[in-house]
C-alpha cells in the first residue's frame, strides 16, 4: 500500500499508462495531472450547474459510491432549481446519518458475536471498546463523533492470551474493516462532506478513481520499493486496503481476481503499443507477487503476452 513519505519511485513508470483498470476496484482510473486540471476547470465554472455538467463528462470514472451521489446530486439540482449543494446536503441529512448509525451498528455487532469465544479478560477489553463506539454513534456532540480509525487503532492494541486468540482478533479486526467509510457507503459521505465546501466535494466524487502507486505487499510487511510489487490502483482502492494483507482484502473485496486480470491485459495491450520500455517482463513477475500475496487467490492468464513481439 503506497503511504505517506513511503519510497515508490520504481513504480512511477506506471503513471504514464492511461486508461487502466483498477485492480481493486474495477473502475477505469484517471491520472493525477488530469485531476489537476477538472480541478481548475470547476474554479472557472459560474455555478453549481455548470459544474455537474462538467463532472457528468467524467462520470463513468466514478467509484460506485461516488457515482450514485453524483446522480443524486443532479437530480435535486434539476428539481429545484433555485436550491444548491448546501442545501442538498441539510435536506439529506438526518435520513442518511441514522442509516449510517445502523450501518455501523450492524458491524460492531457483529464484532460482539465474534468475541463471545474469547477469554473473558479479552472479551471485557473489547467489549469496552464497542461500547464507546455505541456511545459515539449514538451522540451528537461534535466531541464525541464516531472515528472508525480510531476504533481499528484500539482493537490494534488489544493482546491476546494465546495464539488461539490471535487468530480470533485477528478475524475480528478484520470484521471492523467493514465499518462504513465515504468510499463504501452513501450515508457516510453525506454525514461526512455536510460541512465541506462545494468545490471540495465535487472534487471528491472523482478524487477516488485517481491512479496511485500502491505496494501489493505493505511496506510495512516488508514490500519493496520494486516494481514487481507494485500496482496502478485508484485512491480509494489504495486508500480503503488499509495496511492488510492482500489476502484479507479479498475477503472484503471478492472480485479483485477478475479486476487483476483486466489489469494485466491492459498492461499487457499497453506494451504492445510500446508502453514501459525495458519492463516488458512486468507482468510476469506481477503475476508472480500477485499469486504470492494473494495466497494463491489471483492466478494471472498471461496468454495475450504470447504476441508481445517485445519480449
Amino acid at each position: 500500500m503506497a503511504a505517506k513519505n513511503v519510497e515508490t519511485s520504481k513504480g512511477n513508470i506506471l503513471k504514464r499508462l492511461r486508461n487502466i483498470t483498477c485492480p481493486y476496484t474495477g473502475i477505469r482510473m484517471i491520472s493525477g495531472s488530469m485531476m489537476n486540471r477538472i480541478e481548475v476547470k470547476l474554479g472557472e465554472c459560474r455555478n453549481i450547474k455548470e459544474k455537474l455538467f462538467l463532472l457528468s463528462r467524467y462520470a463513468s470514472h466514478m467509484q460506485p459510491v461516488e457515482h450514485r451521489i453524483f446522480d443524486h446530486i443532479t437530480y435535486y439540482i434539476d428539481s429545484n432549481p433555485n436550491k444548491g449543494l448546501a442545501d442538498f446536503f441539510s435536506s439529506n441529512y438526518e435520513f442518511h446519518l441514522e442509516k449510517l448509525r445502523l450501518e455501523e451498528f450492524r458491524v460492531i455487532d457483529r464484532v460482539d458475536e465474534k468475541s463471545s469465544i474469547l477469554s473473558a479478560g479479552t472479551q471485557l477489553k473489547l467489549r469496552k471498546e464497542t461500547t464507546s463506539c455505541r456511545t459515539k454513534i449514538l451522540s451528537i456532540s461534535s466531541d464525541s463523533v464516531f472515528r472508525r480509525k480510531g476504533f481499528l487503532s484500539a482493537l490494534e492494541g488489544i493482546e491476546p492470551r494465546n495464539p488461539y486468540e490471535e487468530r480470533v482478533l485477528s478475524e475480528i479486526r478484520n470484521l471492523a474493516l467493514f465499518l462504513p467509510t465515504s468510499g463504501s457507503s452513501e450515508h457516510a459521505f453525506i454525514v461526512k462532506y455536510k460541512v465541506r465546501n462545494e468545490d471540495e466535494v465535487l472534487s471528491r466524487l472523482l478524487m477516488g478513481s485517481v491512479a496511485t502507486i500502491e505496494h501489493i505487499r505493505p511496506h510495512s510487511m516488508g514490500g519493496k520499493n520494486e516494481l514487481s510489487n507494485f500496482m496502478l490502483v485508484s485512491r480509494n482502492g489504495n486508500k480503503y486496503r488499509e495496511n492488510n494483507p492482500l489476502s484479507a482484502y479479498i475477503d472484503r473485496n471478492p472480485n479483485i481476481p477478475e479486476y487483476c486480470q483486466i489489469y494485466i491485459n491492459e498492461i499487457i495491450d499497453s506494451i504492445k503499443k510500446g508502453a514501459l520500455k525495458g519492463n516488458e517482463d512486468y507482468p510476469f513477475k506481477l503475476k508472480e507477487t500477485l499469486f504470492n500475496e494473494s495466497e494463491g487467490r489471483i492466478l494471472l492468464d498471461l496468454s495475450e503476452m504470447k504476441s508481445t513481439t517485445a519480449l
